[in-house]
């Protein structure tokens, strides 16, 4: 596989980058390790496991983008002729078979510029948010617009688009892809499994903080691409603004207006009938991806209450952009790597 590269970030991420590490063949690929300013001695570990390591200087925010840039440059100034590059977060152990099967698939189809494939949950039964994530990457597989952070890419292809905006914080991939696609290439999916996940997620405020994240990546779409005529993330956007803060604020209004104007009751009943139909139709689209019944409801019910710090994470994007109204694109993506200190 010495055309084969692979780039691993991370930060404080213990005993999961081990395990990390530890899946990604060495002797087969060229790789490196990617750090974000770790201070549990993932860096020690990785050098020590014989890694090659860059450390991101703190001068500039610390972002999955920006980590996996420097680890594509770095990878591709070392060894020009890499054709491929496996992106891998820290949290994250790769499936036996899984870099054969993508090559094959980028090698087989040579408009195809990105292949993912099932993402599971580790230990998803562990708690309610674990299942939750795992449930999230049941998606349907074949051509796709968009996948997560973890995938194998052609590397002219990434190159060619500038690769990741390193200034997007959350949903850097979707905006990868956006750009991949208008260039002419595809974005596949595949039904094989690719890796498992660690989210390590037991507690609601986790989750909401995720949720919030979300919402935050929402609107850093659609302010790139929002008046383009793909209209990138405008949909989810209107939606967690919908769900998330427009109905409950109108809920609250009708409550207390009722208190002079009964009839006003009349129109909070809409309310809660509007949210029954919304999780209806969200159960019966995970009962189509052959979701058990119990998990289903699970899905939906966490589903809408997503909508609210999605909200919260739209609005804090929006009082920042006011306040920094400089958020376009970088012009600068920084594809072959940065200074940092390598081993």
């Amino acid at each position: 596989m010495e055309s084969l590269g692979v780039v691993v970030i991370g930060r404080n991420e213990g005993e999961r980058l081990r395990r990390c590490l530890s899946s990604i063949p060495r002797d087969m690929v060229a790789a490196v390790y990617v750090d974000s300013g770790s201070r549990d001695g993932s860096v020690a570990l990785a050098r020590a496991m014989g890694w090659d390591v860059i450390e991101l200087a703190p001068s500039l925010p610390f972002t999955a983008a920006r980590g996996r840039n420097s680890g594509f440059g770095y990878l591709v100034q070392r060894d020009p002729g890499i054709e491929f590059v496996q992106f891998v977060d820290g949290d994250c152990e790769l499936v036996d078979g899984w870099l054969d099967r993508a090559r094959f698939e980028l090698q087989k189809q040579p408009d195809v510029a990105i292949v993912a494939g099932r993402l599971r949950e580790r230990d998803r039964e562990a708690s309610v948010f674990k299942r939750l994530c795992d449930m999230e990457w049941n998606v349907p597989s074949g051509e796709v617009e968009s996948c997560g952070g973890i995938f194998m890419t052609r590397a002219k292809a990434f190159s060619q688009v500038g690769g990741f905006e390193p200034s997007i914080v959350a949903g850097e991939e979707p905006e990868l892809c956006l750009r991949l696609r208008r260039a002419g290439w595809r974005v596949l999916r595949v039904i094989e499994p690719m890796a498992t996940h660690d989210a390590d997620m037991h507690r609601f405020s986790e989750w909401w903080k995720r949720s919030v994240r979300y919402g935050r990546a929402l609107a850093r779409g659609v302010d790139l691409h929002g008046t383009a005529p793909e209209h990138h993330c405008v949909r989810p956007l209107l939606s967690a603004f919908l769900w998330g803060q427009f109905l409950p604020i109108a809920a609250v209004t009708c409550a207390i207006t009722s208190l002079w104007f009964p009839s006003m009751l009349k129109a909070l009943v809409l309310v809660p009938l509007a949210y029954g139909v919304l999780g209806a139709r969200i159960y019966l689209y995970r009962r189509r991806l052959n979701d058990p019944p119990r998990h289903a409801a699970l899905y939906a019910v966490f589903c809408i209450l997503s909508k609210v710090p999605a909200a919260v994470g739209i609005a804090s994007n929006w009082w920042q952009r006011w306040r920094t109204p400089c958020l376009g694109l970088s012009g600068s993506l920084a594809v072959h790597g940065e200074p940092g200190i390598r081993s």
